[in-house]
């Protein structure tokens, strides 16, 4: 199942998308992991809408060095918990929309990265029964502004930039493991990332044991779970394309503010 939030109209809704065609649900999005979202009995085609980000997080969880080549890349030792840091909702953007380049940074990089959205509230959540927790997985790109990302690992301020978190086009409900498929980023339709999420250090359930126990993730909360080796530099007019197994890919266009 291939959840999207789309815009018909002035009016935001929720669908499934099958083949090239979106049918509308009814229901919250907090209900969708209890049961099937249910059609409304409208239809339209991918040219009637504008295709959103697929959910509306509270907050997204970023995991920093998470996998094994990126950390060597940057010269950086593996660490020994996950590097967490945080976006916040105001950085969420939706596919085929803008990534904007602000004026404090001269270089701001693509990280190509697998997006888990949880679909229930979830404190204190075992490894065990992480992922039952998770409604399903998106395409993300972490966007960074290097040049203003702290060496003592204070991250936000540099990742948090208004759409620096693109997230998109669907959420798929049907990975049966999110620690087995293959990541790739494309910088101007030239591949400049490729990977695979068993490369990671700390998978999608540990990070959600480790989350939790600090606190509270919602429904629409989304954790973005580190980035492979490759990640480089956005111009003003690149299209940037992060493609992730199962998923689809995700497309956004990069203009200087």
């Amino acid at each position: 199942m291939k959840i999207v939030r789309f815009l018909a109209g002035n009016k935001a809704s929720y669908g499934l998308m099958e083949g090239g065609s979106i049918k509308e649900v009814e229901g919250k999005f907090a209900s969708f992991i209890e049961q099937p979202p249910q059609t409304t009995g409208r239809s339209f085609s991918l040219e009637e809408v504008k295709l959103l980000a697929p959910c509306t997080p509270s907050k997204v969880i970023c995991i920093g060095l998470n996998y094994k080549k990126h950390a060597e890349e940057m010269n950086l030792s593996l660490p020994e918990t996950p590097v967490i840091f945080m976006k916040p909702s105001t950085s969420v953007l939706g596919p085929g929309k803008e990534i904007l380049l602000p004026p404090q940074s001269r270089r701001v990089d693509y990280e190509a990265e697998l997006g888990v959205v949880i679909g229930r509230p979830a404190y204190s959540v075992s490894r065990e029964q992480a992922l039952d927790y998770v409604l399903g997985y998106t395409c993300s790109n972490d966007v960074t502004a290097r040049d203003l990302q702290s060496p003592d690992e204070q991250w936000t301020y540099s990742k948090g930039f208004d759409t620096f978190a693109p997230l998109g086009p669907v959420i798929e409900t049907e990975i049966e493991d999110p620690n087995k498929l293959e990541i790739r980023g494309y910088l101007n339709g030239k591949i400049v990332q490729e990977s695979n999420t068993e490369d990671m250090i700390f998978d999608a359930p540990y990070l959600i044991e480790y989350i939790t126990a600090c606190m509270t993730l919602l429904p629409g909360d989304v954790i973005i779970t580190g980035t492979p080796s490759g990640v480089g530099p956005l111009s003003d007019g690149d299209t940037i394309t992060i493609e992730i197994e199962g998923v689809g890919q995700l497309t956004n266009k990069v203009r200087r503010r």
